[in-house]
């Protein structure tokens, strides 16, 4: 009987549907706490055991609290059924929120067949602080004095009075902060909050610290390190001299709301105490110095005796806005173990030198025990000299041109005297594989050391695999260099300049949109180039600046990095936000280009940047900059809906096309220029290139890399260029030819000189740790796993999937989490068959491209292809067979050709 019942109830529900959603993200971020944008946006995943299934159709609740929304009852928003397959980059609109404002949500979904799904697990985010007057604090300071070398000490002590329901810190320490309560480090985040141009923006992060707190007595204290802010190191960059340099400073706001309903706001002010400490130095460039007798025993501890301090000094904010940081913070990397040495040497009496076996961004964590006041050093760099000794004449010249006495990627580490003894800085990092240590009390051993790599702590997205062992090692490489130098600012290298160069960064950015997910990062790093644009249009070519980089003659091949990566972050992640809020900015430089350009040709900064051998003139590059970035500006505008900005940004860049043509294209010849390889490539993969003259520019341009023994001959712009240009126009064995060399110039050549990560120079020269020629890694994911966005269709809502089988590989395989989903391209040929496995999110579909001609050969999960679920035989071409494919997990086999 209880059966029956219990079927006749289940038998009135509505069949579930064949989605469900999960993995729900508000700008990016998982949960995030201190959001400022009024209309953040929401995206899921979804999730099917079905094929070729779509979502129709979602209700999103919003409430005020978990119980609500439990309920069912969206009191801040109930969008009810809304009819849209769109699962990524939905804006909120529901009921205007306020400062502090947490907001629960969750999402439904109706499938392709009108069936409706559970609601999605809940997921919430919480607005920071939204106006400068619910700001209650005052900025304070240990001193006004830049040059005070002791890092500042600051605490206050305080009583709560009830129980307590959920607290929050609201936190802007310049240049960097450290946060304690009660005598524990809160939070695990690095080098906080991300660099800015702290005259016009600052970062401020927000901490749930509800279970930090206690009923009685309390004490919040914060270290303050230099950072960006107060510069200490004279360089060629002129941060020494920023406009907003200053000593370091702090605001603080502390909000308690206790169960009974009231709240109390504990903020700083003249109150507070302040002291300096064991830190006597620390300098971004410079390092770090802590001198371990001074420290302060229980000074983040309420019954620390403070009354030797002083009063905190009140001092004048920063002079920029106040702004969330809506990006994940630097941290250690979770994926990879403290690096343990794996050589250790003693080139000279007492000098030891650690080989760390990789290349990396970070810190050396020292072990020692020995007497108080024992001094111990640790430098750091990237290569050692013929008599093993530690060598950075190539890395620290921009410092020692204007002082050769300072200070540079140095830690030292003075001892306590008490047992073993463990430390590492807290306000610099250094990009490095040697330490060389002197000063060590006895002899060192392997456990002496540990290096930490940290980086701005992006989720992993995508992973890549192939037969060819010297690839899998350049795109590990690729992978190390990226993240060395992503830290709140996507950087050249993490030694020498540690700076934002935007022409490294949109190079790289493609490589790091399929490694990683890094848009909240590329985000808040195009405010900084907003920020920076002058009223005319011009941008620096390094992002923060001083000042410096404007005259430096970057150009667009260098700009252009204010409109390509919005332009990514929009075919990637379907994100038309940072497109759309840029819109003024990017249209003023597109104009300050056209003041610029003669007949259509702009002649102004840097050329194809670090060439082996040829080199390409800038008008050919910077013009073909010239002609996307106004194709970009007219994409913006139609986006907005501003069609006569549109057209006539869309005719602007028809005219420079013509332009190009008329000034570079040589009819007799079918060469570009000079004809380069940077030239030729430059032209096709811009899409410069007139239909008619397609056939004869590509065969120049393979004639180009076999004239050069299919080696890559380009510099940074030609690296990108040549390898996509030869892809997209079907000649990825060429391209495959290029990226497998050994010898020089390669890629192949660097690993075999035992690189681990990528270098600046094709010849070894220079920085050891760049990114600027990584965008081979892209290249991997789409020529060899065939995983390629579709622009017509962002976010990888539809995508291609056309692998090559090329060069004698045997397999690639290839997995990247996309907005949507996971997507997988597995392929194998052995024993006389091809078998390739690939997986479409749902909600998505792909063009898939076999690589067999004959459509009726090609089977998946066993039977004609062209009949199986899902799979929808397109046509043939050139050698391969076309399938229009829905979402789901495919397994084609055919025999090998």
């Amino acid at each position: 009987m209880k059966l029956t019942v219990l079927f006749l109830a289940l038998a009135g529900l509505p069949a579930l549907a064949g989605l469900s959603p999960s993995q729900l993200t508000c700008e990016y971020l998982d949960n995030p706490l201190g959001i400022d944008n009024p209309q953040p946006r929401m995206s899921w995943r979804l999730e099917s055991k079905q094929r070729a299934q779509k979502q129709t159709a979602y209700q999103i609740l919003a409430a005020t609290s978990e119980a609500l929304l439990k309920a069912d009852a969206g009191d801040l928003w109930d969008t009810g059924k809304v009819a849209s397959d769109q699962s990524v980059q939905v804006a909120y609109a529901g009921k205007a929120l306020s400062s502090g404002q947490r907001c629960c949500w969750k999402v439904r979904v109706w499938d392709q067949d009108g069936k409706i799904s559970a609601y999605s697990p809940p997921a919430s985010w919480e607005m920071g602080l939204l106006a400068p007057q619910d700001w209650q604090g005052q900025w304070i300071a240990n001193t006004a004095d830049t040059n005070s070398l002791p890092a500042p000490f600051l605490r206050h002590a305080f009583t709560l009075e009830g129980k307590i329901k959920q607290a929050r810190v609201y936190l802007c320490g310049l240049g960097y902060y450290e946060l304690h309560l009660n005598g524990n480090k809160i939070g695990d985040h690095l080098l906080d909050p991300g660099y800015t141009r702290y005259d016009r923006r600052d970062l401020y992060v927000t901490y749930d610290v509800t279970d930090a707190l206690r009923r009685g007595k309390n004490a919040v204290g914060v270290i303050l390190g230099n950072g960006w802010y107060n510069v200490q190191t004279k360089a060629v960059w002129n941060f020494h001299q920023a406009p907003w340099r200053a000593a370091p400073k702090l605001l603080l706001q502390l909000r308690v709301e206790y169960t009974d309903g009231r709240s109390e706001t504990i903020a700083t002010d003249s109150g507070w105490k302040t002291s300096t400490g064991p830190i006597t130095f620390d300098s971004i460039y410079g390092g770090e110095n802590y001198d371990a007798r001074a420290e302060l025993p229980g000074w983040d501890k309420p019954d620390y005796d403070d009354s030797a301090w002083s009063q905190a000094q009140v001092v004048a904010a920063p002079g920029g806005k106040l702004a969330a940081q809506m990006m994940p913070p630097i941290k250690a990397d979770p994926n990879v173990q403290p690096l343990k040495p794996v050589r250790l040497t003693e080139p000279r009496p007492g000098v030891f030198l650690f080989d760390l076996g990789q290349s990396f961004a970070g810190f050396a964590e020292l072990r020692v025990r020995g007497p108080a006041g024992a001094k111990v050093v640790l430098k750091y760099g990237e290569r050692v000299s013929k008599d093993g000794m530690l060598d950075r004449t190539g890395i620290q010249h921009h410092v020692a041109r204007v002082d050769a006495s300072q200070q540079f990627q140095t830690d030292s580490y003075i001892l306590r005297g008490q047992g073993w003894e463990t430390w590492h800085s807290r306000f610099d990092y250094h990009g490095f594989q040697y330490v060389e240590v002197t000063g060590f009390p006895g002899q060192p051993t392997l456990d002496t050391l540990r290096g930490d790599f940290i980086h701005s702590a992006v989720p992993v997205a995508g992973e890549f695999a192939c037969s060819n062992p010297l690839l899998n090692r350049i795109w590990t490489a690729a992978r190390w260099s990226y993240l060395s130098n992503l830290q709140g600012i996507p950087t050249d290298c993490p030694h020498r300049e540690k700076n934002g160069w935007t022409g490294d960064a949109h190079l790289a950015a493609e490589q790091g949109l399929f490694n990683y997910a890094p848009a909240a990062v590329y985000t808040k790093w195009i405010n900084d180039l907003g920020d920076e644009q002058r009223p005319t249009g011009e941008l620096p070519g390094i992002v923060p600046t001083s000042g410096w980089g404007y005259t430096w003659g970057n150009g667009p091949a260098w700009d252009s990095a204010f409109l390509l990566i919005p332009y990514y972050l929009y075919e990637y992640c379907g994100d038309t936000k940072v497109l759309c809020d840029h819109y003024d900015g990017l249209k003023r430089y597109v104009d300050y280009l056209t003041r610029k350009a003669k007949g259509g040709i702009v002649n102004l900064g840097l050329n194809d940047w670090a060439p082996f051998k040829t080199t390409t003139p800038a008008d050919i590059t910077s013009t073909a900059y010239y002609y996307r970035d106004a194709q970009i500006v007219a994409l913006t505008a139609g986006l907005r809906g501003n069609a006569a900005d549109a057209q006539k940004y869309a005719d602007l860049a028809a005219s420079i096309k013509t332009a190009f043509n008329d000034k570079f294209y040589d009819p007799n010849t079918g060469l570009y220029g000079n004809g380069s390889q940077t030239s030729l490539s430059c032209a096709l993969y811009q899409g410069l290139v007139e239909p008619a003259n397609q056939a004869r520019v590509l065969t120049n341009l393979v004639a180009a890399v076999e004239n050069a023994n299919n080696h890559i001959d380009t510099g940074i712009l030609g690296s990108k260029y040549l390898l996509n240009a030869l892809l997209a126009n079907g000649r990825a064995e060429v391209a495959y030819r290029i990226a497998s060399q050994k010898d020089l110039p390669s890629w192949g050549w660097w690993i075999e000189q035992g690189a681990t990560t990528l270098w600046e120079q094709w010849n070894g020269a220079d920085s050891r740790n760049h990114i600027m020629f990584g965008d081979i890694s892209a290249w991997f994911y789409k020529a060899l796993a065939g995983i390629n966005p579709d622009p017509a269709a962002p976010a990888f809502k539809h995508f291609i999937l056309k692998p090559n089988l090329v060069g004698g590989l045997t397999s690639a395989r290839a997995a990247y989490d996309s907005v949507h989903g996971r997507i997988v391209s597995d392929w194998k040929c052995a024993n006389g068959r091809f078998d390739w496995t690939v997986t479409i999110p749902a909600n998505t579909s792909a063009t898939v491209y076999v690589p067999i001609p004959d459509a009726a050969a090609i089977k998946e999960g066993g039977q004609p292809a062209a009949a199986a679920a899902g799979v929808k035989l397109l046509r043939a071409e050139t050698g391969r067979t076309l399938f229009e494919v829905g979402s789901g997990t495919y397994h084609f086999t055919a025999p090998a050709l």
